[in-house]
């Protein structure tokens, strides 16, 4: 739902967009989220996650069932 990490729990940012006269306006700067096909040890299948960045450095460095064990809203079986 939306641009949100189901592993880190990171969304999406509100900032400001700042001109040369100091006038702001609201921008959204959006996390950068991929779709990545990862293969799950546990049940022996690929499964198809829209990860951030940082969370496939994460998964890369302590494997995705730690990183999923972790996570409160993720299950891997609806994936």
């Amino acid at each position: 739902s939306g641009w949100i990490c189901p592993f880190l729990e990171k969304k999406t940012n509100q900032a400001n967009k700042v001109s040369f006269s100091n006038h702001k306006t609201k921008k959204q700067q959006f996390i950068n989220l991929q779709f990545k096909k990862l293969w799950w040890e546990a049940d022996e299948h690929y499964v198809r996650l829209r990860l951030s960045t940082k969370a496939l450095k994460t998964i890369e460095k302590h494997g995705l069932d730690a990183i999923a064990n972790k996570a409160v809203a993720t299950d891997l079986n609806k994936k």
